[in-house]
């Protein structure tokens, strides 16, 4: 018995050493082989149907047997007279959540290009769901852009923030016809910002020489390990407020009526604030925009979802697993640290 014992331990242990040889030899082979293109797919949600469904069963749950019975048969006669008429009007719902790279702008690109291909701009409808704090003015850029092709298409373009659309956020939210916000939803901070270390005190410190060619006198202005001078800080700060010039010109552009020097100096506001200055139209959350809407109009959710490969589940899994326990270490750190 001892043996059967010792020996069934012995492949149990080579068996999860060979699995986890292929387990990292598979990793190898998917991250050494490169796609030629991350392929995705436009996935749609029919939200007025899960809207109904969500209805439906608290009815269900509330209502007697009698007033479910009486609910059921209006809904019928409901139902045959809508069947004569023609079909809704559609709502077409946007979710942009921003990093600070803008990276998802590739997906609203395809999101924006799926909706203006079957879009009717007489009757249909666009909700974006946005929340950002900003980021890189090239990124967010694009991404403004990508929400003025549907002004371009002639389709009408509501913006929704619950929670903040600021600097780029805002960027992208004042292109809409009519922006509605949360009432403590962070609007504004329309201002740039650039900072960057600079080691060059250690370096001379420790005896580190550092050595840096350019042609072009303004090829680099600021530095992270040389020595910056006055000159090279003067037309950094001349960069940054040229970039604050287009940000203030775009947005009055967009928003007309607004006192711009009273509003781009980087603040932030909350809605209830903004409204008074003219950065927001409504004092509304996106789930009250969509009951409204759901009577009138046919709710559909677009999204551009990008297939996956083994190794990105992975990094993506391990990555928030790290990021979990970064917060749950300093969680704890908190609470004994009052």
């Amino acid at each position: 018995m001892e043996f059967l014992y010792e020996y069934g331990l012995f492949f149990a242990k080579t068996v999860t050493f060979v699995i986890a040889i292929a387990i990292i030899l598979t990793l190898i082979v998917g991250s050494a082989v490169k796609p030629k293109a991350k392929k995705g797919a436009i996935e749609i949600d029919d939200l007025s149907e899960q809207l109904d469904d969500l209805k439906h069963s608290f009815l269900e749950s509330t209502l007697t047997k009698k007033e479910l019975k009486a609910h059921h048969k209006a809904q019928k006669a409901e139902s045959k007279k809508a069947a004569s008429y023609e079909p809704k009007p559609r709502l077409y719902v946007i979710d942009f959540i921003g990093s600070m790279d803008a990276h998802e702008v590739e997906s609203l690109r395809e999101e924006v290009t799926a909706i203006i291909a079957i879009a009717d701009p007489k009757k249909d409808k666009v909700l974006v769901r946005l929340e950002s704090g900003g980021g890189v003015v090239h990124g967010y850029g694009l991404a403004a852009s990508q929400l003025q092709r549907f002004k371009t298409a002639g389709i009408n373009l509501t913006v929704s923030i619950d929670k903040v659309a600021a600097s780029g956020g805002y960027m992208m939210a004042c292109v809409a016809d009519v922006i509605l916000a949360a009432p403590f939803a962070i609007v504004g901070s329309i201002g740039v910002i650039a900072q960057i270390p600079n080691f060059n005190k250690i370096l001379k410190k420790n005896d580190v020489e550092f050595e840096q060619i350019t042609a072009g006198e303004f090829k680099r202005t600021l530095t992270l390990f040389g020595e910056n001078t006055d000159k090279a800080r003067e037309k950094f700060r001349d960069e940054i407020e040229q970039t604050h010039g287009l940000f203030k010109e775009f947005v009055s552009s967009q928003r007309p009526s607004l006192n711009i020097d009273n509003v781009a100096t980087g603040e932030h506001w909350f809605a209830t604030q903004a409204i008074e200055k003219g950065l927001v139209d409504v004092i509304k959350t996106s789930d009250d925009a969509l009951l409204e809407q759901q009577s009138e109009r046919q709710i559909y959710k677009v999204k551009y979802k990008i297939k996956k490969g083994l190794s990105d589940k992975l990094a993506i899994g391990l990555s928030s697993s790290i990021n979990r326990a970064g917060v749950n270490l300093m969680s704890r750190f908190k609470a004994m640290n009052p």
